[in-house]
């Protein structure tokens, strides 16, 4: 129970790696506030509530949105108090080459997986240098380290996440404030339990440890993030890939 008495917001939370991660965190004995945009994230809410989770709120909203970021803080604070860890995940794809690239598309992923983070971690930012601690934990990708064809976007929001974290340890080191990335390579998801085989077999081939990560693999490095175990860590970048990028 190593983050007893902590609260935790976990964006993304209603399925995936978001999910994972807020499981992760309730099971080391924090409070999580998890957020998402859809009625999805009351499901996995009430989930963890029929897991024994009491101390799991859900509260829907749009991250790009300053209002919104705004109310699920107002939201944190008024259930528990404070906020000590933010896990900034939501995201969304809109894959697509980019000569056919709508600008429509650029600015969705953009202001979601990017401006979102910033809305967030400047709410969160200005709680923690009050209290003089915190841990802020994004989610990247490998796509935000090597690139990735058909994801210049997605590739772009994710290495702009990895900026961003650099920018903001050097900003609130000297308040006790932490800040780490996290860059996922292939997940089990949905998404890779469609592929055909051949594709899954082709992929392999350049991972190392021979198989996808699972979303709880990734949760468990969050959880040290989150942890006092990481006191001395900040600006980094943990590449969560099986080998993937070396």
């Amino acid at each position: 129970m190593q983050l007893s008495g902590k609260t935790a917001i976990v964006t993304g939370a209603g399925r995936g790696i978001g999910k994972a991660i807020a499981l992760k965190l309730l099971s080391m004995g924090a409070n999580v506030v998890a957020n998402g945009s859809s009625e999805e994230v009351i499901n996995t809410v009430t989930e963890f509530k029929d897991l024994g989770y009491s101390n799991a709120i859900g509260i829907r909203g749009d991250i790009k949105s300053a209002q919104d970021v705004d109310k699920l803080f107002s939201g944190a604070i008024e259930t528990f108090g404070t906020v000590d860890i933010l896990v900034n995940n939501a995201g969304i794809t809109r894959d697509t080459l980019m000569i056919r690239m709508s600008e429509q598309d650029w600015e969705d992923v953009l202001n979601t997986n990017l401006k979102g983070a910033f809305l967030c971690t400047k709410a969160a930012a200005k709680i923690m240098l009050k209290k003089r601690s915190g841990k802020i934990i994004n989610i990247s990708s490998v796509s935000g380290v090597t690139g990735n064809a058909g994801q210049a976007n997605y590739c772009s929001a994710k290495a702009g996440l990895i900026g961003l974290t650099k920018a903001t340890a050097k900003e609130l080191a000297s308040r006790g404030i932490t800040c780490n990335a996290v860059a996922p390579g292939a997940i089990e998801s949905k998404m890779t339990e469609v592929l055909p085989e051949k594709v899954k077999e082709s992929y392999l081939k350049s991972i190392p440890l021979g198989r996808f990560g699972t979303p709880a693999e990734v949760a468990e490095v969050v959880g040290f993030l989150a942890s006092d175990s990481s006191n001395y860590v900040t600006g980094q970048v943990i590449n969560i890939d099986g080998g993937l990028v070396m």
